[in-house]
């Protein structure tokens, strides 16, 4: 049995050192929001401890679906690499961006070729050219590919800056093609297909200010080219949900935020491990929920079930 452990929007904290000019944008919003609340909500000392759970629980592969930074500081970037490296190699590692990711455009090296090495494909390049821009919002290394035992894990980005008051994302017509074709090669190969994204493809009730703009050009990519599992972060919050496939349903998870405390509007850290084999004619995914414990003093297992997908 592969074992894939999924977390998402960890915020790293603390927030590093601002500087006045550094905020003379979006980033002003986002700031006044970690002074005002987010601080109390987001707290390194519990990222820490599920960094530590993760590493008892030993899977086989991590996948991290975005918004690791807060307000995308050059500082952050940084702050987030090093975390990151702690954590595991990159090869154990995967990344996809999200929305605080992009809160504003950086260039690469100062952003998200901190983390390179992260959301490379096998056979991608880890530096600049991993990103090489394209008209298609800059998007071009994108979808990245990564085989891991039975599983083709496919990483999306739908990370991209946006006006004030929106956190919407969006792929694009080109990424989306070529997701398609990834999709459609890696089912002929008989491959269990893992596709990643921070905001949700399916359609669960969010705000339209944090809507995937082209969810339903991804939905009808999972309609003609099928996959086997789908993950997101984004709402913080668990989602359970399936889409349309055309051997059947395609399960759809999300996560809370890994690094959130207790007692706020949504739910505290929880991080998944999906447990996934093949089984005659389907692949069955055992789902293990792991949760901050209600004192706060590490995790423990708070749920369990299945799942199968026509293999």
């Amino acid at each position: 049995m592969f074992q894939l452990a999924h977390f998402s929007d960890p915020h790293i904290a603390p927030l590093p050192e601002v500087r006045p000019w550094q905020l003379a944008n979006k980033r002003f919003l986002g700031w006044l929001s970690w002074k005002r609340r987010r601080q109390r909500v987001h707290r390194r000392e519990i990222l820490d401890a599920l960094a530590a759970d993760l590493q008892a629980q030993a899977p086989d592969h991590v996948v991290v679906t975005g918004d690791i930074t807060n307000i995308a500081l050059p500082e952050e970037f940084r702050q987030a690499g090093d975390w990151l490296g702690a954590l595991g190699a990159a090869d154990w590692i995967s990344v996809v961006p999200g929305n605080h990711d992009a809160y504003v455009a950086l260039p690469w090296s100062q952003g998200l070729g901190t983390w390179a090495a992260y959301m490379s494909g096998d056979d991608q390049p880890a530096g600049p050219a991993a990103v090489a821009r394209d008209t298609d919002a800059g998007r071009g290394a994108f979808p990245f590919l990564r085989r891991r035992g039975p599983l083709a894990i496919v990483g999306l980005s739908t990370a991209l800056p946006t006006p004030p008051g929106s956190a919407a994302g969006a792929l694009g017509a080109g990424q989306l093609d070529r997701l398609a074709a990834s999709l459609e090669a890696l089912g002929r190969e008989g491959r269990f297909r893992c596709v990643l994204l921070h905001h949700p493809p399916q359609d669960n009730g969010i705000s339209w200010r944090k809507r995937l703009i082209d969810a339903e050009g991804f939905r009808a990519v999972l309609r003609e080219a099928g996959a086997e599992l789908v993950l997101h972060g984004h709402d913080h919050a668990f989602n359970d949900a399936r889409l349309a496939g055309p051997r059947g349903p395609v399960p759809v998870f999300g996560v809370p935020s890994a690094s959130a405390s207790l007692g706020h509007r949504r739910p505290g850290a929880h991080y998944q491990i999906y447990g996934i084999e093949r089984a005659a004619a389907a692949w069955r995914i055992r789902v293990l929920t792991r949760g901050l414990k209600p004192d706060g003093a590490g995790f423990f297992e708070a749920a369990t079930r299945s799942v199968e997908v026509p293999a």
